[in-house]
């Protein structure tokens, strides 16, 4: 609970993007304890919760899409005043600006598949081609009411939300992050 607290303000802002409030840390209450796997460490919400195939009201699934496309808007307004080089990582690594959102873009239209959209991938500064893609994506989510997986090898609506924001928005911290002064 500490770690979501300290990022309590980062999350406000893209609630308040979204026109959503965002309860104080001390209202949050944790509704699923999942086993971790390799990329937990990194923060990847990699296990869904029993409750994402659960279906969705439209109110619900237009929500997450709003949240989706909030985090869509903090990228761009962080990477609009991002250098392209930033500073190297913990050990003298890391994506640079540019790469950083080539590969968000890429994921993204990876993502868009397990949800039943098939768009090509994007090259990540071709500003319409990106939009088309995240508008896609923001319209299989508000159109999900079921809960239920695209296909085998799909996610369901909240699950996809939740990875699909999550990875948005790890990379648009690590830009500011790594573009303060240390």
């Amino acid at each position: 609970m500490a770690d979501l607290a300290d990022y309590a303000t980062r999350y406000a802002e893209v609630a308040a993007t979204a026109g959503l409030d965002l309860p104080s840390p001390a209202a949050f209450d944790v509704v699923h304890r999942l086993p971790g796997d390799a990329g937990t460490e990194f923060g990847v919400p990699g296990a869904r919760c029993p409750s994402d195939g659960e279906p969705l009201a439209a109110m619900e699934a237009g929500r997450l899409a709003d949240l989706v496309e909030a985090s869509w808007t903090v990228l761009d307004q962080i990477a609009a005043v991002t250098p392209e080089e930033l500073r190297k990582g913990p050990r003298g690594g890391g994506r640079d600006r540019d790469r950083m959102l080539e590969h968000v873009v890429g994921a993204e239209a990876s993502y868009a598949r397990k949800l039943g959209v098939r768009h090509k991938v994007p090259a990540f500064d071709d500003h319409r081609a990106v939009a088309a893609l995240r508008t896609e994506l923001a319209a299989a989510i508000r159109g999900s009411h079921d809960g239920v997986d695209a296909g085998p090898k799909g996610w369901p609506p909240r699950y996809a939300a939740r990875r699909i924001a999550w990875h948005v928005l790890d990379h648009a911290w690590e830009m500011q992050d790594r573009t303060e002064p240390s």
